[in-house]
């Protein structure tokens, strides 16, 4: 059997033999198609408030989302510890879809930041408890599978939403898309309303537990190169998100469809790794997977400045995006297990949220570098990538050695 078609099996099963997860899954689905087209009209709509300083919203715009997941994640998660895990999912689903039902309506660039504020708080909430449930829901044959379905979904956010986009807008003005971005969020809460979740396991959320979650982000090399890790995939994401429509619209005299379309590609190059991920971690091992992310974006990154160098077009800049793309996904799609081997017992919901709040603490550097880069000619802020992500890699090389978790390691989490 091929590995696409050992792919396609292993999806099913999983998809077929957890109830729960399926819903659950499917709640993902729609949730982040949505966001995926919120993405490419919150670019459009910044370009309309600001022309000349489209670059700079957005990356305002993704700074105030990066903001509101580093300081209200570690709050909310603490806030919300002992309420009804379905009560927390629905109830961000809700206010997600109300917070981005309002988008359309502003004309001030700060009514935006407010929005989004709200939109990315209630986000905080939802997604490490909806990442802690995946182990609960599916057993130790399904969890990989589990994860990869998981970035294939957050690749739709990347790839198919764009393309949907893309379709949507020769038809409707970009404000439709935040209405079809609501009506995915509010499809997630009747999903995740209608699900059996399992209880939380008792004394999982107690003080001590959740200290020693994020102490062991500070005793456990592999989690100190997983923060190199999530800066490599940063400085990338940044870069993708914040100055695409810049490079499209401006550098390459596109249009709105080019824009969905440059960002597609972003996303494919993360869903080819994602349909292999079974196949690959069999093949390679997650430490030798994952650090080899920052040596494809510093590799990606490179090629793509001298083909910008030489030949700058939509086909360049297409072929970077996809090859970038699979890079982020070599980090990001088997973190659930580096994760789930390295929480301490009874700490998996407070390592999800360390990760999300850590990880996306990196962005609060990386967004408003990327645009205080927009006016910058695209071969230095593309070759100034290649150097930041090849820093990432060495970085990332250094801290995690082969063999077992260190005793120190094993005693900080237990706490002993």
């Amino acid at each position: 059997m091929s590995p696409s078609s050992r792919v396609v099996v292993v999806v099913w099963r999983v998809l077929a033999d957890f109830a729960s997860y399926r819903r659950l899954f499917y709640a993902q689905v729609v949730a982040l198609a949505g966001t995926g087209m919120a993405t490419v009209a919150l670019a459009l709509l910044a370009y309309e408030l600001a022309p000349h300083q489209a670059g700079r919203v957005v990356a305002t715009a993704l700074t105030v989302k990066m903001l509101a997941y580093v300081g209200a994640g570690p709050l909310l998660t603490a806030a919300l510890a002992r309420a009804p895990r379905k009560a927390v999912l629905v109830g961000a689903d809700a206010v997600r879809a109300l917070a981005v039902a309002c988008l359309p309506f502003v004309d001030q660039v700060w009514q935006v930041y407010v929005l989004i504020a709200v939109l990315q708080c209630a986000s905080a909430a939802f997604t490490p408890t909806f990442q802690a449930l995946i182990p609960e829901l599916v057993d130790d044959r399904g969890y990989t599978s589990s994860l990869a379905l998981s970035r294939l979904a957050y690749d739709l956010e990347a790839l198919a939403s764009p393309l949907l986009a893309a379709l949507v807008l020769l038809v409707v003005p970009f404000d439709g898309l935040f209405a079809l971005t609501a009506l995915g969020f509010a499809a997630s809460a009747l999903l995740v309303a209608t699900t059996a979740l399992p209880a939380p396991l008792p004394d999982s959320q107690s003080p001590r537990r959740a200290a020693a979650s994020w102490r062991v982000f500070a005793t456990d090399r592999r989690l100190l190169a997983l923060m190199a890790l999530n800066m490599a995939v940063a400085v990338v994401t940044a870069l993708v998100l914040v100055d695409t429509v810049v490079l499209v619209r401006t550098h390459l005299d596109g249009n709105d469809t080019g824009v969905a379309l440059a960002l597609a590609c972003f996303g494919a190059g993360s869903m080819a790794v994602a349909l292999a991920l079974g196949f690959l971690v069999d093949r390679f091992g997650t430490r030798t997977l994952m650090l080899s992310g920052p040596v494809v974006l510093t590799a990606g990154a490179a090629a793509l400045t001298l083909s910008w160098t030489l030949a700058p077009g939509p086909p360049a800049l297409g072929a970077g995006w996809v090859v970038l793309g699979a890079g982020c996904a070599l980090v990001s799609a088997p973190t659930g297990r580096l994760l789930r081997e390295a929480a301490p017992e009874g700490g998996l919901a407070g390592v999800f949220a360390a990760q999300f709040s850590l990880s996306h603490a990196c962005f609060l550097l990386t967004y408003p570098l990327a645009g205080w880069a927009e006016g910058l000619d695209p071969v230095l802020v593309l070759g100034g990538a290649g150097v930041l992500t090849g820093l990432c890699a060495a970085a990332a090389a250094g801290l995690w050695r082969p063999g077992p978790p260190t005793a120190e390691r094993a005693s900080a989490v237990t706490g002993r």
